[in-house]
């Protein structure tokens, strides 16, 4: 069965993308580890299967750090714009935004570009109502919906605390939600966090881009 794979993101601009990266990072280099984090999450999801990829999309592209490159990628999925004031309607909108009618979503953002075909797959075809993915700072990186309409209970959760997926499990919870929990990665907040992410996935854009900055 497809599915909507929705990347929520934010085009790379420097000055106003990773900007807990500098210093040792400058703003340019930070937004280039941004822009190579985007490119690879994209890569993993175009390559998932049964995966139609929408990114609900924030910022201006052509002041971004490798926006033709990102423009030119963007081209194989569906673009739709953020809307609403606070990340937590904005994410709600997303989800009401992104699928068709009876696709359900399964959520990432582009601070995990570690992330796998394979993963997203697995946490796709969960047979449970909704699925988290925890992140090691005690947010989450994937929420899976069924029934994105659920997705209204983001609005209100505090997000990008320490207990951001505690209670957004608890919230889910509260519509008689049964979340499953997905493997708990790591994102890119801070530049140890560029660091110990790089070292997964040596080869990629990500790893090129944390390397250039001395």
């Amino acid at each position: 069965m497809s599915f909507c794979l929705l990347i929520v993101a934010k085009a790379p601009v420097p000055g106003f993308a990773k900007t807990r990266l500098c210093p040792p990072a400058t703003p340019e280099q930070a937004a280039g580890i941004a822009a190579a984090s985007l490119l690879d999450t994209l890569d993993a999801a175009l390559l998932t299967p049964n995966a139609r990829v929408v990114v609900a999309l924030t910022g201006e592209l052509g002041k971004a750090a490798r926006g033709a490159e990102i423009a030119t990628v963007l081209r194989n999925t569906e673009v739709i714009p953020q809307r609403g004031d606070g990340f937590d309607v904005r994410l709600v909108n997303a989800h009401a935004d992104a699928p068709r009618p009876g696709e359900p979503v399964l959520q990432i953002g582009m601070d995990t570009p570690q992330v796998t075909p394979g993963l997203l797959a697995d946490a796709a075809n969960r047979l449970e109502d909704s699925v988290l993915g925890p992140a090691e700072d005690g947010g989450w990186w994937a929420l899976g919906l069924k029934d994105p309409l659920h997705a209204k209970v983001l609005a209100g959760v505090p997000m990008s605390r320490e207990d951001t997926g505690r209670q957004t499990l608890h919230a889910l919870a509260d519509v008689g939600l049964s979340p499953g929990v997905l493997p708990m990665l790591s994102d890119v907040d801070t530049f140890a966090d560029a660091r110990r992410v790089a070292a997964l996935k040596p080869e990629s854009r990500f790893a090129r881009a944390v390397a250039e900055v001395r």
